[in-house]
């Protein structure tokens, strides 16, 4: 297998890819006021397998388009939306997140839980601000800052990871400036890093590493996850995923 197979092999069977939680879902639906009996139109944008699909499905009156460029991450949403009865208010579809198939001011809601880095915020916001509708909200959860000054060990990885970590109000301008009113900003608690992402990871390590012979290219995928979460515990007070929450300004 090649890295991104084994990314694939490790991932595929984990209820989440990334930090999160059902409930800061749903807090995140209360902050955006949306009117739960609605029949609203919801793209979930690198979706993964599903958690926060399912959610949204579960809690609205929504159809929701989940996107992802994985099939196989695909494939187990519609294998757990079906179980949950759940498979008529969601259409799976396998594509890149900077180049999505659909209309002009389709959606009234965009959604990305820990998934909009791969991309880029900016961009990501931008690119996507064209199809929502005139009012419409964006929900993204987005790695920051959470102080003005860090150690340089963890300076030295994030900024190596992924560049464009910034502090909430670096990101909120961001929104300001690029057709966004911001409507609300909250911080996703500790657990769900360490309870609903970095321990089901934790304990899938083992048989990851069984199922691909032991390699080398394995174990230094289980590695660098490893050191992550030694970070994560070491500077926790430092960084997070913030979720942000804004509205398509309309033009006059």
């Amino acid at each position: 297998m090649n890295e991104l197979q084994l990314l694939i092999d490790l991932h595929k069977r984990a209820k989440r890819q990334g930090p999160g939680g059902d409930k800061e879902t749903e807090k995140a639906i209360d902050l955006a006021r949306l009117d739960r009996d609605t029949p609203l139109k919801i793209a979930d944008i690198g979706c993964g397998t599903g958690a926060s699909t399912l959610t949204l499905a579960r809690l609205t009156n929504a159809h929701i388009t989940a996107v992802d460029f994985l099939q196989d991450f695909l494939d187990e949403l519609e294998n757990r939306a079906e179980a949950e009865g759940l498979s008529e208010k969601i259409t799976p579809i396998c594509a890149s997140m900077d180049n999505l198939p659909f209309d002009l001011e389709e959606f009234d809601i965009i959604w990305s839980e820990g998934a909009i880095y791969n991309m880029g915020f900016k961009k990501g916001i931008v690119d996507w601000h064209r199809y929502l509708k005139p009012g419409g909200v964006l929900v993204v959860s987005e790695i920051s800052w959470t102080t003005n000054s860090r150690c340089s060990e963890l300076e030295k990885f994030w900024q190596g990871a992924y560049s464009e970590i910034d502090t909430p109000s670096a990101k909120i301008k961001v929104l300001e400036e690029n057709g966004y009113s911001p409507i609300g900003y909250f911080l996703l608690p500790k657990h769900c890093w360490l309870d609903n992402y970095y321990a089901p990871l934790q304990d899938s390590f083992e048989s990851f590493l069984n199922r691909n012979g032991n390699s080398e290219e394995a174990r230094n995928i289980v590695e660098a996850d490893r050191q992550e979460i030694e970070l994560y515990k070491k500077y926790n007070s430092h960084y997070g995923y913030g979720v942000y929450l804004a509205r398509k300004l309309t033009v006059e």
